[in-house]
């Protein structure tokens, strides 16, 4: 099939989509880490999905930044920076209210980004998702560190080779033309190193606390003959994501047939007063001190050039300023490395004005209250986090952590710590800068 490819503009890079069918609504698909929409009709059981899709909805696909047609830097991109790319390809596409479907390691991106736009997205389809790679506390079925780690060799010693011995022999059979055709779409998809540098980061990555935030219509998928990847990752998405259908696909079944008849179905939700963020607790070290010291003409007129200072960093790490505190602020952001260098920012500018400052972050989600407050579990958190922060300290949760993989912050841990009203232990971060 001849479709044209086009380019949306995010940020830095370019991003390469297409767009065919005419159906009554838009699906978006979000690929998994390695992917080329040019090569994709040359791979038949790939052509015939996105044909189906197409034949009931307007199609949307796009190589992810660094893949494929796609520009940008290859291999570990920070979640954050795709899921501006995917929303630039929504805009770019004229899409208002898509559906969004993806596959496997892909299911991690289409996850956050719906629920961070929770007014965006009509309904979220999860192919065999994978919501963390490796084993954890309360997810043993996934593989060992050891076994992620050799996956990872084995992908930069056989990337796009056609042999099948390489990691996904598997899915290509005896086949030999099959294995042809595959091998070359991997080439052309990134390098060996950039795929490894891409799973690297894939195995740090840990969506669970996003599920519970995810607010649209969802469908999760799995083949039932897939002995690739264990049905426990796909029967954990569902159950954590609020009222999702699980179905399994019989052999010789289509996914795509059990696509239109979730999504044909699906009606246009209330508009939600809750949404997934990140919030920033900032507040000003012995603040009651200094105003003592400067007295209180001089600590008003500091307060203003402090909560100025706010105002403009916040914006400019395109956040939102909830409120002030008096001697802090609450805020909140729609992706935690922007707001760890909003908040970096922040300390760094209160330092020139000789003041004194500590923050705490955590992502999670938030409810709307009147008067553009935020309420909820997730802000209490981050409160309680702010107040274990030393002067001059950013600290953040294990949520965020796991959130900005591949992003250029460093976070030392700080241990387990109780948060008053908070259940449970939470292992803290700090912010290395």
């Amino acid at each position: 099939m001849e479709v044209s490819t086009r380019y949306a503009r995010s940020g830095d890079a370019q991003i390469a989509y297409q767009v065919l069918g005419e159906g009554p609504l838009d699906i978006v698909v979000v690929p998994s880490f390695f992917s080329n929409i040019e090569l994709d009709w040359d791979l038949p059981p790939r052509a015939r999905f996105l044909e189906q899709l197409a034949s009931f909805a307007r199609l949307i696909h796009f190589d992810r930044r660094g893949a494929g047609m796609s520009g940008g830097v290859a291999g570990a991109t920070p979640l954050e920076e795709q899921i501006d790319d995917v929303r630039a390809v929504i805009e770019a596409a004229g899409s208002e209210y898509p559906a969004l479907i993806s596959v496997a390691e892909g299911c991690a991106l289409a996850v956050l980004f719906a629920a961070s736009n929770p007014d965006l997205v009509r309904a979220l389809v999860l192919i065999t998702p994978t919501p963390r790679v490796v084993r954890g506390p309360g997810y043993e079925w996934a593989q060992t560190v050891e076994e992620r780690n050799a996956i990872v060799q084995a992908v930069v010693e056989h990337w796009g080779s056609s042999s099948p011995e390489q990691p996904w022999g598997a899915f290509a059979g005896q086949d030999e033309h099959h294995r042809l055709l595959l091998a070359r779409h991997r080439r052309l998809s990134m390098t060996p190193d950039a795929a490894a540098a891409a799973l690297v980061m894939v195995g740090e990555l840990d969506v669970r606390d996003a599920l519970p935030s995810v607010q649209c219509p969802t469908l999760v998928l799995r083949r039932a003959n897939d002995t690739f990847v264990d049905e426990r990752h796909s029967r954990y998405a569902a159950a954590h994501i609020p009222n999702a259908q699980y179905v399994e696909v019989p052999t010789g079944g289509r996914a795509a047939h059990e696509i239109e008849q979730f999504l044909t179905g699906v009606r246009r939700p209330v508009v939600s007063d809750r949404v997934l963020a990140t919030v920033v607790f900032t507040d000003i070290v012995d603040s009651t001190k200094r105003a003592a010291e400067l007295g209180d003409g001089r600590w008003r007129a500091l307060l203003e050039r402090h909560d100025e200072l706010v105002r403009e960093e916040v914006g400019r790490h395109r956040g939102r300023l909830v409120k002030s505190l008096g001697d802090g602020m609450l805020a909140t952001f729609d992706g935690p490395s922007r707001a760890i260098s909003g908040a970096i920012a922040i300390r760094d500018g209160a330092r020139r004005l000789d003041l004194e400052v500590r923050a705490g972050l955590h992502t999670g989600e938030c409810e709307l209250l009147p008067d553009d407050d935020v309420g909820g579990i997730a802000v209490h958190i981050g409160a309680r986090i702010s107040g274990l922060a030393a002067p001059g300290e950013v600290l953040v949760s294990s949520t965020v952590r796991d959130l900005i993989v591949g992003s250029s912050q460093t976070l030392s841990d700080r241990g387990e710590h109780e948060l008053k009203g908070v259940p449970g232990p939470w292992r803290i971060f700090a912010v290395q800068t």
